[in-house]
């Protein structure tokens, strides 16, 4: 199971030492996610080999419109392993999964976001993986807490009626918000989703990062690949 994180600058604490942290909770691997103007500096394999954690490298987009995420897409999508972008309106919800070089659509009802049946059909057809944030379950109390409760449940509905696909992150900032794999499925389990759900959308950040690395690998070996084409496996 992976995790995808946040770190400095864009967190409290650096790559290496969320990983370390990760890796101690038994996590398989993180996904390093900062948004684009604020990457994270880290040495990956030196990482791994301290850790024994896989880091993979990410970016998560947040734009004001659809335009302008196009055009981070483009500028990260061959340098990038997992390209999210940010929700947080319907408009850029719905560029997100309309768009088969996206990977994740990330916390899909921030803001004034909503997402509906229109929204999970199309990241059914291209492959957009929805992102169950558990972060404001986790960190914030009253009727934030129960309206991000309200919308994952909503959410799970849509996903389960589609068999959309998705993955489940709790959106650490620095090593001290990780919680491990056990601890989000028991979160889980109180707001309506099994542990097997949350296992499942856990593991698949790690399938992601495995699927999008042979693209970028057989695209490197033969340049006749176009390189934005990540289409889902048989």
């Amino acid at each position: 199971m992976y995790e995808a994180i946040r770190a400095y600058p864009d967190g409290d604490s650096t790559v290496a030492r969320v990983a370390k942290a990760a890796a101690e909770y038994g996590f398989e691997g993180v996904i390093a996610r900062n948004r684009g103007g604020s990457p994270a500096a880290y040495d990956s394999d030196r990482i791994a080999n301290e850790y024994g954690i896989d880091v993979v490298e990410g970016v998560e987009i947040r734009a004001d419109d659809p335009r302008q995420a196009s055009g981070a897409v483009g500028n990260h999508r061959s340098s990038e392993t997992i390209v999210a972008v940010e929700g947080g309106s319907n408009a850029l919800n719905r560029f997100a999964v309309e768009n088969e070089k996206v990977d994740v659509l990330a916390r899909p009802m921030a803001g004034q976001g909503d997402v509906n049946h229109v929204i999970v059909k199309a990241a059914t057809e291209n492959g957009v993986r929805l992102e169950f944030d558990l972060s404001d379950v986790l960190r914030s109390a009253g009727g934030r807490r129960v309206r991000s409760i309200q919308s994952l449940r909503k959410l799970s509905e849509l996903v389960d009626h589609y068999d959309a696909p998705y993955v489940v992150s709790a959106g650490p900032r620095s090593h001290l918000e990780l919680r491990a794999p056990r601890e989000l499925q028991a979160v889980g389990e109180q707001i309506g989703l099994s542990a097997e759900f949350i296992e499942r959308g856990l593991a698949e950040w790690g399938r992601l990062a495995e699927r999008n690395r042979r693209i970028q690998s057989e695209s490197f070996i033969d340049p006749g690949v176009e390189r934005g084409r990540y289409e889902e496996e048989p």
